[in-house]
């Protein structure tokens, strides 16, 4: 049977991030996605200027109340991109309520990345937001949304000890699994994980392409949620979404489009459909 998966993110109606990725992808994987957007928005705020905004927070809990009436259940919940405070609490009540004893509780505490908050947010939105990685049991921060979950400098210069303490400090704070990214090796790329149910730390990687694009983070972290439900393991799925998300970027810098725009992810879904066994 299809698992069913809420994704609970904005849509950007261009840009290629958040639920424009994250359907396809999950749909790619075999999945049933549920969509619960938080906010529609012309384009993502990365980059761009007077970009529309309109906030769906009022439409959250009715759509919700529906969901209930009609018995639905959810094998994950896939949260990212959220527009306000008011959000957060919104979300843990929905975390409350459709969590069962299977439900995976994925959480992409989307605030920020290079050391700065995403336009829009600030010190207050990202230390609630801080508070709902304890709902978690998989959290997949970057190093900007790592330190500002701790509460400490973003660094300058990080070395694989100075990962596992971040990958160790996040899991206390959480008690979640961690998949720490943008984690940097040489000319490689990838990311650092703590897995709660082993206690163990280890990384995966992939080749390191010149070039920033908006959208990677969603990309990672979509492809990661449709491989662990599969029951890929966490390693193997972290895994193939370095190596998907490397493909992207890498299609992508040959096409020298506006970095503005996203990643050509759509073209590497074959690929993911192979790695995960599908075709």
């Amino acid at each position: 049977m299809q698992k069913n998966i809420l994704a609970i993110h904005d849509i950007s109606c261009f840009g290629k991030c958040s639920l424009t990725v994250a359907l396809p992808i999950l749909s790619a994987c075999g999945h049933t996605t549920t969509v619960l957007p938080t906010a529609v928005l012309s384009t993502h705020t990365g980059g761009f200027t007077n970009y529309t905004f309109n906030d769906l927070t009022t439409d959250l809990l009715p759509i919700i109340n529906h969901w209930k009436s009609l018995n639905i259940k959810f094998d994950a919940i896939y949260t990212g991109y959220l527009g306000s405070i008011k959000q957060i609490d919104m979300v843990k009540q929905i975390i409350d309520t459709f969590k069962t004893p299977t439900t995976q509780i994925i959480v992409d505490p989307v605030m920020g990345d290079g050391g700065k908050l995403y336009s829009g947010f600030d010190t207050a939105f990202a230390q609630e937001l801080a508070t709902l990685t304890k709902k978690a049991d998989i959290i997949i921060p970057n190093l900007t949304e790592a330190s500002l979950i701790l509460n400490i400098d973003y660094p300058t210069a990080p070395n694989e000890e100075y990962y596992i303490d971040v990958l160790n400090k996040l899991h206390i704070y959480s008690n979640a699994s961690v998949i720490l990214t943008g984690v940097a090796k040489d000319n490689l790329l990838g990311a650092g994980i703590y897995d709660a149910n082993t206690q163990t730390t280890s990384f995966v990687y992939a080749d390191k392409i010149n070039g920033f694009y908006h959208g990677t983070g969603d990309v990672f972290a979509s492809v990661l949620t449709g491989s662990l439900l599969l029951d890929e393991s966490i390693i193997s799925s972290t895994q193939i979404a370095c190596d998907i998300t490397k493909s992207a970027i890498e299609k992508t810098y040959h096409y020298k489009t506006d970095q503005r725009f996203g990643v050509a992810f759509e073209q590497c879904m074959p690929m993911l459909m192979q790695k995960l066994k599908l075709i």
